[in-house]
């Protein structure tokens, strides 16, 4: 059987483009994917790129397509989906393409409202390191939502990273404080490394090159490693050592009680977003 028809509606923008990348370099038929948009030079370039089909025509590219990724801003969504809804209402039970979105915040139950019913939807949570192939996707599966469809999602997914599957629709809030965010939380801390660093008397450049050097190492040793991390960090410590005074610093300062309140004011303010998105 061939791989399903893949249409990305905003497929020539970052996000989209990244994972279209992924899936042509992991093999998957650029034949079989079409990108849409409103930039005809932009779409022709990417077409040029990576061999795949594009349109600026939506509903004759939704009308074809067996699975649907809608990629564009969340405060569009609901715009687009009443352009396109007429397209899937028409189609039979059974026909209607997997919709997966990759917007960020939009509840399940909006798409719901605004696609009509017996479409089968995920939600996809892609971070930022997607672009470059190193990402985490967190994805919920909506009601008629197949194994088969299940996997064609963990596909797209991996193509660029990992997936990652939760249970219940608000387990997604809890990716966005975890991975979705927290590309973030990691720049900050190596933006106040470099700062420190430059204060301490070091060249910017050479803050810059060392930090990001020593974080990409840390990251690296942490995901070949058999053992957790708080032993990895244990095994940078010499008693009494320089290590230890710094981590001790970090401890006293109360780094692991913010992390922690950081990370729940983001899932916070995911799921108020979902709720101010959905109304």
């Amino acid at each position: 059987m061939s791989e399903p028809k893949m249409v990305f509606i905003g497929g020539a923008g970052n996000m989209a483009g990244a994972v279209i990348g992924g899936l042509v370099a992991s093999g998957y038929p650029a034949a079989q994917i079409v990108a849409t948009g409103r930039n005809e030079q932009k779409l022709a370039d990417f077409a040029a790129r990576t061999g795949v089909q594009v349109s600026t025509d939506n509903a004759a590219a939704v009308a074809e397509a067996e699975v649907l990724v809608l990629s564009v801003k969340p405060q569009m969504m609901k715009e687009l989906c009443a352009s396109i809804a007429p397209v899937l209402e028409a189609q039979v039970s059974g026909r209607k393409p997997l919709v997966i979105t990759l917007a960020a915040g939009i509840p399940l139950a909006a798409y719901q409202r605004w696609l009509g019913a017996g479409v089968p939807i995920v939600r996809a949570m892609p971070n930022t390191p997607a672009l470059v192939g190193t990402g985490v996707t967190g994805l919920y599966a909506g009601d008629g939502v197949t194994e088969a469809q299940r996997q064609i999602a963990t596909q797209m997914a991996e193509a660029v990273g990992i997936a990652y599957w939760v249970g219940e629709e608000s387990g997604i809030d809890q990716v966005i404080a975890v991975s979705g965010s927290g590309p973030a939380y990691y720049f900050q801390f190596m933006e106040s490394m470099i700062d420190a660093a430059e204060k301490a008397g070091m060249a910017r450049d050479d803050a810059e090159r060392l930090t990001l050097q020593t974080a990409l190492g840390a990251a690296k040793l942490a995901a070949a490693s058999d053992v957790d991390v708080a032993q990895l960090k244990r095994n940078v410590m010499s008693p009494n050592g320089t290590t230890e005074r710094a981590v001790q610093r970090f401890q006293s300062g109360g780094l692991p009680q913010l992390v922690a309140q950081a990370m729940g004011d983001c899932a916070a303010r995911a799921a108020e977003m979902a709720r101010e998105l959905d109304n």
